[in-house]
């Protein structure tokens, strides 16, 4: 096997928009054909080297299954550093709107009780993931992966915040 990257090592088209299916029908072929077990009576070395391929096949698909680290893999082969532990620049629309978040968010840690506030929350910050996915969807398609890196920084903070928020539930 050679792969250069997860795309290539599943046989895939370099895209964001991927069958769900297809990529695992995909990883489910190739982590066959690599499986360590295949290889136990092999010498130590072709038993490494499957272990080796098992291991990224696996790491692959974790990657390529979920839409996020998907798309911040798609821009890194473009060769686009997310930047996500020093470039915290997002629109001014977005940060006006992190900060009305984040005071709903304190209301519900300091209300656990009031679930209505909960649940408007919640909607809002789906809608906005809804929109940044397919804002990422359409830059990454068009290869602006310098606009897609923008909002993938803007769907990281609308995860941790999603996260934050299920932490409130009583």
């Amino acid at each position: 096997m050679n792969a250069t990257d997860h795309f290539v090592l599943f046989d895939l088209p370099r895209t964001f928009a991927l069958d769900s299916a297809q990529l695992e029908a995909a990883w489910k072929h190739v982590a066959q054909a690599v499986h360590p077990d295949r290889f136990a009576t092999r010498s130590a070395p072709e038993r490494r080297v499957a272990m080796q391929w098992s291991a990224q096949a696996n790491e692959a698909y974790r990657v390529l299954r979920q839409p996020l680290l998907r798309a911040r893999y798609l821009c890194e082969l473009a060769g686009v550093d997310l930047q996500t532990e020093t470039n915290t620049a997002m629109s001014p629309e977005f940060l006006v709107q992190q900060m009305s978040w984040h005071e709903q968010l304190d209301e519900c840690l300091e209300q656990p009780e009031n679930v209505r506030a909960r649940e408007e929350l919640a909607q809002d910050i789906a809608l906005a993931l809804s929109q940044c996915y397919q804002a990422v969807s359409e830059a990454i398609e068009a290869q602006d992966y310098k606009q897609a890196a923008s909002r993938i920084r803007e769907w990281m903070f609308l995860d941790k915040l999603t996260t934050q928020l299920q932490t409130t539930e009583v």
